[in-house]
């Protein structure tokens, strides 16, 4: 088309008048234009254009289009819409006039975003199948180079002019299908790579922020694509990506709008959007435009939510940031309203919708004032999922206010609790800031579990519970309710039996109050928690069944107006099968002696003094004594079962640790039955306890027992019955009750051993023919205690080790290896009434010898030989006979023999003197001094002398020795049996001398001596 026809020139002529009349008019538009195009719309190219096209189409009322090609060095956006008129070219020839300011539903309102086109061309044009009109910055330079005045600035300004100021009419087309067209040549290789990098930028949030368009075409040499909006149900869909999209506009009050530039006053309306991508399942996602506020353009407020915010917000100058003021605090209030709406709208609902909640900060001052009313709105919102669901399987939406997150739950354990609590949210979002942001509660896992008591569920809901539980910690699930066989619920697992296949008897189990779990919410869980398999010893030992078997004795005698307590018939039975099946041994649950058991009379009896019928046991005792089970009872129970439930086949034993020795304090205990470590029930302990302490060294705190073990009832024994008892406590485990020391220990931390008390008992009453045990000999025992102890028919009970601890004298080694064992020989040694041999002195004094001195009790008198007869003397006056020399010279002296080897031992041991002290007898002078035969050193060894003094007669202090040996003085004889005697001492071969004598008198026989040697 020819001709101006939208009166470019006269615009020019206008703006070049004004110039000239005010060279300031120049410098102000050369200032604002400058200001947009390298300030507020440096970057804003491509946004600018797609306005345009937008508000095109709004005017003409079509569907807005827009196409975007860089080629050769130019771009070309080329829109459909409203063409180019005459208003429109001064509107863009007039910075901050705008021609839509009276036109609802654009979006451009100052009339300046067409400078953004300067950022990349000094030729900019827009064609359009009306007109045309065009820029540049040459011409634009000459016709300001004219005008008077402007000479200076120019040069001042490098020739940079107002461009957009002096429009030009220009001839061209738009594209086909679109009706207008922005031609922008590039100016250089800068404004070509801002040109790419602005297209390749063009995403969804380009057609989101405009309404108006719905296709934007970019077409560059890399290639060509298209974005195309279009509604699908809830969702904006844009190319492949779909949005979740909330509007809100209205009118604004004016009084908003006081302190706004006129051109923003002309258009009194607001709107807000939120635009939210999701992915398949509707879940968000984050957008990949920046996350800043768009006012529709964007601005570089940055948006602390995962979401694109476009809204009407009042901008300043430079375009980049709102203006402060009451219009935006505003904005603000509705902005935040219809992101509640958009949260309260969203489905499906889903824990990704948790990712929509502000940050803990706001990322600058106008996102921390949007999430400060974000946080006052949201908590009140119904957007949250909850764990539970509904009838068609939907999950119920929350408010944060209502919400609760499980601390501690699984993902299947909130899915069961939530069917009671719908206020539970999905497991797994214990660690979502968000949630705390919302002030949402964190409730510990054993808290919720505190909430079920009381609840009413079907058991296998209760199991179901139980099986997502399994791995959690123990302390949390302390008060997990447990569903009951007989409905009722009880709290906590302790205390709860899991019912087995075969559990017998579970109505009367019920009866006794016994918590029986369900069947069908019997899970390992319970049992991890304290809950107990109900084998037969486990119910047993529940303190129902103790406490039923304590009362058993009353229970005929407890009126119950339910009727519903066991009798103690019924208790019996139920208690005894519980002790078959579990097998149970005697001792095991000592406390089953208080079950009331018939006696042969059919009066009830703690079994614990029940004696079984036959038995052994029942055998030996005085008739009376102890009641004896019913007959039949015992033979449909039998001995096993009777006696592991206290019943008595056999002496009881007392087994104790740490006994305090303190006769005052060893009464027995108040108890239903018999405790197997009250030492106070056996008979006469408190004496065993003061005969104990005379033993011990006095200390200021009593010593302890650190093990006692002994049998009971003792003196319920019968004393016509004694061998059959005493046979009983010999075998296993009553033997060790007998013969194991008790092992004392002492405040000082040393320890003593005494006798024990099954012992001391015995040897104090007359168990063995009528008589006290100790004192007695065995018959045909050691022949060196004949004449000291009296005998006793010990057959069928003579086990040494038995005999021994009954204090039955067995041995003179065993007595003496007794505490008191040497103290009691010396004394019975020196009673003259009773008989002793010389040949027997001569083995107990060998064995006395062999004992520590510190250990023996010197005694006043001893046992001695005077003059070859076995008389007590006093100890004083006793010698040990060391020498065999010198008894010719100890006539009249109390001899005391022993093996030679252990003369002086002996002597240390009864602090007595030695015959070779006492008596002397130097060596005579004179005789012949004699060698030795070889044949003799030969049998005598190495210490044989090697020559001996003989004389005709030896005679010392006047009396005829036959030999005598001195050590150093050497050996002295008179006779040949003399020689032999002293060289066999000498060497100390005693007993070889009878062979030396031989040998001396026949030296021939050396041959025959040497090969009798052979069987030494």
């Amino acid at each position: 088309m020819d001709g101006d026809v939208f009166g470019a020139g006269e615009l020019r002529r206008r703006v070049l008048e004004a110039w000239a009349a005010s060279p300031a008019r120049f410098r102000e538009d050369a200032n604002a234009e400058e200001e947009l195009a390298l300030g507020g719309y440096r970057d804003r190219l491509v946004v600018e254009l797609a306005q345009n096209a937008a508000d095109a189409a709004a005017r003409a009322g079509v569907p807005g289009r827009l196409r975007l090609t860089l080629r050769d060095g130019t771009l070309v956006a080329a829109n459909t819409g409203a063409q180019l008129d005459a208003a429109g070219v001064e509107s863009l020839a007039t910075l901050r006039a705008s021609a839509k300011r009276d036109e609802a539903g654009t979006v451009g309102r100052f009339g300046v975003g067409f400078a953004a086109v300067l950022t990349i061309s000094d030729e900019p044009a827009v064609v359009s199948h009306g007109g045309g009109v065009r820029w540049s910055l040459a011409e634009a330079r000459g016709l300001a180079a004219a005008v008077p005045g402007l000479a200076e600035e120019l040069q001042r300004r490098d020739g940079h002019v107002p461009l957009l100021r002096l429009p030009f009419a220009a001839e061209g087309q738009a594209p086909a299908g679109y009706d207008t067209a922005v031609v922008l040549p590039l100016r250089d290789a800068a404004a070509h790579e801002l040109a790419t990098r602005l297209l390749d930028g063009v995403d969804d949030a380009l057609l989101l922020a405009l309404p108006g368009l719905a296709e934007v075409v970019v077409d560059t040499p890399e290639g060509e694509r298209t974005l195309m909006r279009h509604e699908d149900g809830p969702y904006t869909v844009i190319g492949g990506r779909r949005w979740r999209v909330a509007s809100a506009r209205g009118a604004t009050d004016p009084a908003l709008l006081a302190d706004r530039p006129v051109e923003e006053r002309r258009r009194p309306t607001w709107s807000v959007t939120w635009a939210v991508p999701v992915d398949a399942a509707g879940a968000p996602v984050r957008p990949a435009t920046e996350p800043v506020v768009h006012a529709p353009t964007p601005t570089d407020e940055l948006l602390g939510l995962p979401a694109l915010l476009i809204a009407s917000f009042p901008l300043e100058s430079t375009r980049r940031h709102t203006a402060p003021g009451p219009l935006t605090d505003f904005l603000l209030d509705q902005v935040a309203d219809v992101y509640a709406e958009l949260l309260r709208a969203w489905h499906p609902v889903e824990p990704g919708v948790i990712d929509l909640v502000p940050g803990p900060l706001g990322r600058g001052e106008l996102d921390g004032a949007l999430r400060a009313r974000l946080l006052e709105r949201l908590p009140g919102v119904p957007f949250l999922p909850s764990a539970g669901r509904d009838d068609d399987g939907e999950p119920h939406v929350l408010r944060p206010r209502d919400a609760e997150v499980a601390e501690g739950a699984g993902a299947a354990t909130v899915e069961v609790l939530a069917e009671l609590f719908p206020s539970l949210l999905p497991a797994g979002l214990e660690r979502r800031t968000e949630l705390r942001t919302l002030d949402v509660p964190r409730i510990p896992l054993g808290e919720i579990i505190d909430r079920l008591a009381g609840v009413e569920r079907d058991p296998a809901w209760w199991r179901r519970l139980y099986d997502s539980l399994a791995g959690v910690d123990p302390d949390r699930l302390t008060g997990l309710p447990v569903p009951l066989a007989d409905g009722r619920t009880t709290i906590g697992p302790r205390q709860v039996l899991l019912p087995l296949p075969d559990l017998a008897g579970a109505d009367r189990l019920a009866r006794l109050g016994l918590k029986v779990a369900h069947a069908e919410a019997a899970h390992p869980l319970l049992e991890k928690l304290g809950a107990v398999p109900a084998t037969p010893r486990a119910v047993l030992t529940t303190p129902q069944v103790r406490a039923a078997v304590a009362a058993s004795l009353d229970a005929d005698e407890v009126w119950d107006e339910d009727d519903a307590a066991l009798d103690a018939e019924e208790l019996a039975d139920l208690v005894l099968g519980l002790v078959r099946d579990a097998g149970l041994a005697p001792g095991d649950e000592p406390w089953l002696g208080a079950l009331a058991l018939p006696d042969e009379d059919g009066e009830p009896a703690p079994a614990g003094e029940l004696v079984y019928p036959g038995s052994a046991f029942a055998g030996v005792l005085r008739t009376g004594e102890l009641p004896v089970c019913d007959a039949e009872l015992a033979e449909r129970w039998g001995e096993q079962t009777l006696t592991a439930a206290g019943v008595l086949a056999g002496f009881p034993l007392v087994r104790a640790a740490d006994v305090v020795l303190d006769p005052d304090e060893l009464d027995p205990r108040d108890s239903d039955f018999a405790e197997p470590d009250d030492a106070g029930l056996l008979d006469a302990v408190d004496v065993w306890c003061e005969d104990v302490l005379d033993q011990l060294p006095e200390t200021p705190v009593p010593p302890v027992v650190t093990e006692l073990l002994a049998v009971r009832d003792l003196d319920l024994v019968d004393d016509d019955r004694w061998p059959q008892a005493l046979a009983l406590l010999s075998r296993p485990p009553l033997r060790d009750a007998l013969t194991t020391p008790v092992r004392v220990l002492l405040p000082d931390g040393t320890a003593e051993t005494v006798r024990p008390y099954t012992a001391w008992w015995l040897r104090g009453h007359p168990v063995l023919d009528g008589r006290r045990p100790a004192g007695l000999r065995a018959a045909g025992g050691d022949p060196l205690l004949a004449g000291l102890y009296e005998e006793a028919d010990a057959r069928g009970f003579d086990d040494p080790a038995l005999l021994h601890a009954l204090g039955v004298r067995t041995s003179a080694a065993a007595l003496l290896d007794e505490p008191g064992g040497a103290a009691e020989l010396l004394g019975r040694l020196a009673d003259p009434e009773l008989p002793v041999g010389p040949a027997q002195l001569h083995g107990l004094y060998t064995l006395l010898a062999e004992l520590d001195p510190e250990e023996v009790t010197l005694p006043d008198d001893v046992r001695a030989v005077v003059d070859g007869r076995v008389r007590v003397v006093d100890a004083a006056g006793a010698l040990v006979a060391d020498a065999p020399d010198l008894l010719p010279l100890a006539t009249g002296r109390a001899l005391l023999p022993v093996r030679p080897t252990l003369a002086a031992r002996l002597a240390s041991v009864l602090d007595v003197g030695l015959l070779s002290d006492a008596v002397p007898a130097p060596a005579p002078a004179g005789g012949a001094v004699r060698e030795v035969p070889d044949g003799v050193r030969a049998l005598l060894g190495a210490r044989t002398p090697d020559s001996y003094t003989e004389h005709d007669e030896l005679l010392v202090d006047g009396v005829e020795l036959d030999w005598r040996f001195t050590g150093e003085g050497g050996l002295h004889a008179a006779t040949l049996e003399g020689v032999a005697a002293g060289l066999a001492w000498a060497a100390g071969a005693w007993p070889r001398r009878f062979e030396v004598a031989a040998l001396l008198e026949d030296p021939e026989r050396t041959r025959e001596l040497t090969v009798a040697r052979w069987f030494d």
